[in-house]
């Protein structure tokens, strides 16, 4: 079966789909001069998107890794937002950590890996 790539540059894809599995670059927002809540907002809308384009939607997320700037002070204002979010029943398998960041005003990261829906 093929690998399609999309979005793609020199360095990355955004999206790669590949035997029912699509898998998501690290998705960040757009004003990184936003605090937590609204970072989350705009990088869970951009999560979206792409998994729209790719075929498939949130429900089928199988795994997300979140990596938060602070975990100590970035932890829970970014938790209030996924679980508005997220729908009920369909939470995946999430790791969060912290990690520096390639730069400093992004406070939140997440890299998703999702399902073609059957």
């Amino acid at each position: 079966m093929p690998i399609q790539r999309l979005h793609t540059n020199e360095r990355m894809s955004q999206i790669v789909v590949h035997q029912g599995t699509v898998y998501l670059a690290g998705q960040v927002g757009d004003d990184m001069s936003a605090g937590i809540e609204q970072q989350t907002r705009e990088t869970l809308a951009h999560i979206e998107r792409l998994l729209g384009e790719a075929g498939t939607d949130v429900r089928h997320i199988l795994s997300v890794t979140i990596y938060l700037k602070d975990i100590d002070a970035d932890f829970e204002g970014m938790n209030a937002v996924w679980d508005q979010w997220l729908p009920a029943g369909v939470a995946p398998a999430r790791a969060t950590l912290q990690a520096k960041l390639c730069e400093p005003e992004i406070l939140v990261e997440l890299s998703v890996v999702a399902a073609l829906p059957a």
